[in-house]
């Protein structure tokens, strides 16, 4: 709930506007706030008295890396933060949803299918976590947000990396009582383990409203922890044995979140599907309720001058006349639409490089009637609400097909009109729906599951584009020895789709299992061929392909290794057989995900020094250490055979893609701020890049390179739908479209 801001909280931080409190302890406050766009967020500060102790600062910046390593879909994205300012201060979005305990003194105790639910989300969110070698160390119901579309594991106030003790003093106990690990307790090496079993003493508050060792005094929840054992009385009775392994004293006894995960839920339907009316309707209630909040500020005491602390913050102004882009957030239907977060367009009160503002500015309308007017904030033709694609998506999405482009989020696909922004259909995947659709270009297609007494597993079926509905069957994913636990549509090209399917029976969960390459014949359902990948370690969730492309006769994969390296991998698209492998010297698996960049004979890539390998035998052609040296460069894009990328801190430039000799680099000062990690997008007269500093996209002329026009966005991804000529730009929330010239 919001609360007045005190008399002496400052205006703002950084760019943000302070609207209310949302809570206050003793690290910090937590604001909730808005962006000059309009974005809602929750900004968290760190006490003054706390801000000059490096110790402190240390925890806060380790704070904002491990909520980045969750990422948004399991926690609260990371939307903007200044671990080094005077008053150190994190962005997160705002989680349209209460806490857990909230929930459950709201609803009570929750049904077992929703306990179920919860948990598995739960393992995924802290599986990610302990992938990147993090654990949370303070799990416990007021940290986890339940949303629509899943919970949401926030405040890592003490997380830290596995095996890092500079921040914590031996034999200390650190962490919330009720919810320690017995080894916590004691002030012991808190793994992967302590965290299963706070997350199993979460689910028994869950499922019967108290913890597993009841409450009272710290020292007392602390001797329970370690001796006693926990109160399951209440839990249904098929959970019993599944929550009591996971709170075995011995941390080896104890399920990782894999196995535990295996044991609550088979994976199937919607998270919303599995709340209670109830939990659905407080989730609503929030939705509305945070537009309704008029910013007040309570009085200084009497002895106290009515001042407040000045700040980099701009001044509040009103909701423009476009208002609330999500109507009757107080439904539960349309919380459900929403995403993780809701966005509102203020008016606007900072001024972009060259934007028009002051008395007798007026800002254009939405819609195809808005002019390109030269060096002004320009609003996208259309927006929409929308969830946006999850961190291990298929990075093709949002896909082209035909007239329309194709967004997958969570358990959901939706086709929408390019041109329009009308939403044509959705239709609903499994749990897990990571890779499950892919697009030609005009047609989609996705992996269904088979039906009771069907052969198989899993097809690949085509779908209507006019219903979204699913067609013909075309293929199957799996067969007798293939039992299809997981598999990834990569790519689909003519008459053949590419796989990588899991085969042979599951050992542990979907962990120690083998992994091919698979090509399936579209015409004839038949399997052309088969190649194994090379084992992935039982400790990785993560996918074995990062992206695909079919090129030429080439299937073009970046796969990354056991070791955390990324190899350039081509296989022959007669045979499946490898034609050439090649090791990608520093590349980040985290970031390397776009689409890949090819001409007939030549793969591009980034991240670096632009580089140009060949397709016969990925042999390097040229870089651009030798004409631009020390520069670097995020991922290509090709268009009428020049090449394009974002060199940072100075924005757009062309190049030659038969030898690497810049053509062109763009004038405009705006160019410092473009963020080199988004690719640009090249229509015939302008080349759109993002730009991180007031969440503008730039069209730069392609013959005066300089930035010519602004569009105001909170996309962080853009592509180009050539049909409709948009530039079709999505982020954690919406998908909106803008003129591609």
């Amino acid at each position: 709930m919001p609360f007045p801001l005190a008399h002496d909280d400052p205006p703002g931080l950084g760019p943000y506007r302070l609207i209310a409190r949302l809570g206050s302890g003793g690290m910090g406050t937590v604001f909730l706030a808005r962006s000059p766009g309009g974005r809602t967020v929750a900004l968290k500060t760190m006490h003054a008295r706390i801000a000059t102790t490096t110790e402190f600062r240390t925890r806060f910046r380790l704070e904002a890396d491990a909520a980045r390593v969750i990422g948004g879909r399991y926690g609260a994205q990371v939307v903007d933060a200044d671990p080094l300012a005077e008053t150190p201060w994190m962005a997160t979005e705002y989680v349209l949803g209460p806490p857990l305990d909230e929930a459950v003194g709201a609803a009570g105790p929750l049904p077992e299918a929703s306990v179920r639910a919860l948990g598995a989300a739960l393992c995924a969110a802290l599986g990610q976590l302990h992938h990147s070698d993090v654990v949370h160390r303070d799990l416990k119901p007021s940290n986890i947000m339940v949303t629509a579309h899943g919970p949401k594991v926030i405040d890592f106030g003490i997380a830290r990396a596995l095996g890092d003790a500079r921040l914590t003093h031996t034999g200390a106990a650190v962490g919330t009582p009720a919810f320690m690990s017995p080894e916590q307790a004691t002030g012991q090496e808190h793994t992967p383990a302590g965290d299963v079993f706070a997350l199993a003493g979460v689910l028994v508050f869950a499922a019967t409203g108290h913890g597993p060792f009841g409450d009272g005094r710290p020292a007392d929840l602390l001797y329970r922890v370690r001796y006693s054992e926990p109160d399951l009385g209440g839990v249904p009775a098929a959970l019993v044995p599944v929550l009591s392994r996971a709170l075995a004293k011995d941390p080896a006894g104890r399920p990782s979140t894999a196995g535990l995960a295996a044991g609550l839920h088979d994976g199937g339907g919607e998270f919303a599907d599995h709340l209670p009316d109830a939990v659905l309707a407080e989730i609503g209630r929030r939705a509305g309720e945070v537009w309704q909040v008029v910013p007040q500020r309570l009085p200084a005491p009497p002895d106290e001058p009515a001042t407040v602390p000045s700040a980099e913050a701009p001044a509040a102004r009103g909701l423009s006349r476009r208002g609330l882009l999500l109507a009757g957030a107080g439904s539960v239907l349309g919380v459900a639409g929403a995403g993780a977060g809701v966005w509102a367009w203020l008016g606007r009160d900072r001024s972009a490089p060259g934007s028009a503002t002051g008395p007798g500015y007026t800002e254009p309308e939405p819609g195809p009637s808005v002019s390109a007017l030269k060096k002004k904030k320009l609003d996208s033709v259309w927006q929409k609400q929308i969830s946006g694609p999850d961190d291990d998506q298929n990075p093709d999405v949002p896909m082209v097909a035909g007239d329309q482009v194709v967004m997958v989020s969570g358990a959901e696909a939706r086709g929408v009109d390019a041109r329009t922004g009308e939403t044509r259909w959705t239709f609903k995947l499994s749990w897990d729906a990571s890779w499950q659709a892919a697009s030609d270009g005009t047609h989609v297609y996705r992996i269904v599951r088979a039906g009771a007494g069907e052969p198989g597993s899993w097809y690949l079926a085509r779908v209507d584009l006019t219903t979204g509905k699913e067609g013909r069957r075309l293929a199957p994913v799996s067969d007798d020895h293939d039992y299809g636990l997981i598999s990834r549509l990569l790519a689909v090209a003519g008459d053949t789709a590419y796989l990588a399917v899991s085969q042979g029976m599951p050992k542990k969960y979907e962990r120690q299992v083998r992994w091919s390459v698979v090509a399936l014949d579209l015409t004839n359902g038949s399997r052309k061929w088969s190649d194994p990948l090379p084992f992935h370690a039982a400790e990785s969730n993560e996918n074995h392909v990062l992206t695909a492309k079919v090129t030429g006769r080439l299937l073009v994969t970046l796969q990354q290794m056991n070791d955390a390296s990324v190899r350039i991998v081509a296989r022959d698209l007669r045979t499946g057989k490898v034609t050439w492998d090649k090791p990608w010297k520093g590349a980040d698996r985290r970031l390397v995900r776009d689409p890949l960049t090819t001409d007939d004979k030549h793969l591009y890539l980034g991240y670096g020094p632009l580089r140009a390998l060949r397709l016969s035998d990925g042999g390097q052609v040229w870089d651009t250490s030798g004409t631009r040296p020390g520069k670097t460069y995020g991922p290509p894009a090709l268009k009428d055979g020049v090449l394009y990328a974002v060199e940072e801190d100075l924005g757009v430039v062309a190049f030659d893609p038969g030898g690497g000799k810049p053509r062109w680099t763009e004038k405009s000062e705006e160019g410092r701020s473009a963020d080199h990690l988004v690719r640009p997008v090249i229509g015939s007269a302008y080349a759109y890049s993002y730009s991180f500093t007031g969440e503008y996209l730039r069209a730069v002329g392609l013959a005066s390179h300089t930035t010519e026009q602004l569009y105001k966005t909170t996309g962080t991804k853009f592509l180009a739908h050539e049909k409709s000529r948009m530039v079709i730009a999505s982020g954690r929330d919406f998908l909106a479209g803008f003129p591609l010239r």
